[in-house]
């Protein structure tokens, strides 16, 4: 479990692999503490660190991960949000994250808003009945307050610091991001489902 607020900004340095993938990943992290079997949630995506060297951990992607979220679409040089794992005591500045992942949203519009972004988000059609106004999602496993919703866009305020320290300073019209909802909005509509 994570709570989407990102500790690192890593890059990917190196892609190996066909089916499953090897990611090769540069950290801030010390990489000595991050022991293997670890998960590290990679632009919200819950992965296990299989090898590790000095500033640098590994991690493998099945081919359904590469096909449900946007890691397929990785190259060496794209930026990563990390987030090591919570332990039971850690302060919850976020929400509840699982890493895993429900779909792929696009970035549809970036506006100025004072000194912020205000970022729209686009949804497959079969999520949008799950983001509400003031709810909590994860874009790229960064944890965001909806602002506000209209059909399958959703829209949020990115302020300056979560620019400088996550990959949202380089995403632009048309970017692809994972998307996670919240735990409890998935639970609701399931208990809400009729039989």
């Amino acid at each position: 479990m994570f709570t989407g607020i990102v500790t690192d900004l890593g890059e990917v340095l190196e892609i190996s692999g066909k089916g499953d993938v090897l990611f090769k990943v540069r950290t801030s992290f010390n990489a000595a503490e991050v022991p293997i079997g670890a998960s590290i949630a990679n632009n919200g995506v819950c992965l296990t660190v299989i090898d590790r060297g000095a500033d640098w951990f590994q991690v493998q992607a099945s081919a359904e991960t590469l096909d449900k979220t946007t890691l397929g679409g990785w190259v060496p040089g794209t930026r990563v949000n990390l987030e090591r794992a919570m332990r039971i005591g850690d302060e919850l500045g976020g929400h509840i994250v699982s890493g895993h992942v429900d779909g792929v949203a696009t970035v549809a519009a970036i506006r100025p808003e004072n000194e912020s972004l205000r970022f729209t988000f686009e949804v497959p059609d079969s999520l949008k009945r799950y983001v509400a106004p003031k709810g909590s999602v994860a874009i790229d496993g960064v944890s965001l307050t909806v602002n506000e919703v209209e059909g399958n866009r959703f829209g949020v305020n990115i302020i300056p610091h979560t620019r400088s320290v996550t990959a949202f300073g380089g995403y632009q019209v048309g970017s692809r991001v994972n998307l996670e909802i919240d735990m409890l909005a998935r639970y609701v509509a399931r208990l809400m489902e009729k039989d």
